[in-house]
């Protein structure tokens, strides 16, 4: 051998002009110019330092040492079609996976995605609902829905969704029994709950604290849903997503958006993941429809 076998798709231009009987006919069936196969031939007998094909007018005759590699070619050939579709029903088999805090899983985005899936039926999905932002370049998730209050990482593919804003909520019966405050300078007298965990950043909490006195916050809870329940059940005031809370009649606005809270809400997605044409293709789908909801 005169040099390093470099390029296995040799095998594939040896075996079509073993079986066509000429580069032409080769070049036909592999749709690549007739003097490519050619050079491929070439540089393939020269790298192993074999005559592989007697030629004439009449075409390509394989000599005696490529009719001995013939059955280790079409073995490679086979290898490498059941690595590809191996590789296909893997891809197939493997869901989307979206994170998002639990309440971005509403009825109306899941309905996007059943939308989606009914036009795709071969993909599947698996939701993580996750307070923590997972890492996506490093696995954890596909696509994350995500408030940015930090730059995210220049590698992630992102789409803007809309701005989260944010407000102070009471429940009727703390109306009821306190009233309400009417500005972030009126919350003297009042009782909070309030959201705070070391994996996520206590935005809400720190926001309580230069607003409040400390001995006005009457509950702390590392779960959103559990400081919902208790906005709920009257035992004090919290913070929340307008969007999110709108449509529910538990809960009533205190006064407009705190500004300093807004954030963007982002649609990211990992560069290994969108690279599947389905998680592309699925984007392309749910961004805008996704975004539609938060107008």
């Amino acid at each position: 051998m005169q040099s390093e076998f470099r390029n296995w798709s040799d095998i594939r231009v040896f075996l079509a002009v073993v079986r066509e009987g000429s580069t032409l006919a080769a070049s036909r069936k592999l749709q690549v110019a007739q003097p490519t196969v050619a050079r491929r031939i070439d540089i393939l007998e020269n790298e192993i330092g074999l005559t592989l094909f007697e030629r004439d007018t009449r075409g390509f005759k394989p000599t005696r040492e490529a009719l001995r590699l013939l059955p280790i070619a079409e073995s490679i050939e086979t290898s490498i079609l059941e690595f590809a579709y191996c590789a296909k029903d893997i891809t197939a088999c493997k869901p989307i996976r979206i994170t998002a805090y639990l309440a971005n899983f509403s009825t109306s985005m899941v309905g996007i995605v059943n939308e989606f899936s009914a036009r795709n039926p071969d993909v599947a999905f698996e939701f993580i609902p996750s307070v923590r932002a997972l890492d996506l370049t490093a696995g954890e998730a596909d696509i994350a829905l995500r408030l940015a209050r930090t730059d995210p990482d220049p590698n992630l593919i992102c789409r803007k969704i809309s701005t989260a804003r944010w407000s102070l909520f009471g429940s009727p019966s703390y109306a009821d029994k306190y009233g309400l405050p009417s500005s972030p300078d009126d919350l003297f007298g009042h009782r909070f709950v309030t959201f705070q965990r070391d994996d996520v950043p206590n935005v809400f909490h720190k926001w309580l604290l230069s607003h409040v006195a400390e001995e006005q916050i009457v509950m702390s809870f590392t779960e959103l849903e559990l400081m919902n329940a208790a906005i709920r059940s009257g035992h004090g005031l919290g913070i929340n997503n307008v969007k999110l809370v709108e449509t529910d009649d538990t809960f009533i606005r205190c006064f407009d958006e705190i500004s300093e809270l807004s954030a963007p809400h982002l649609m990211l997605i990992s560069p290994e993941a969108y690279r599947r044409p389905e998680v592309k293709e699925f984007t392309k789908f749910f961004a805008p429809r996704y975004a539609a909801l938060y107008r």
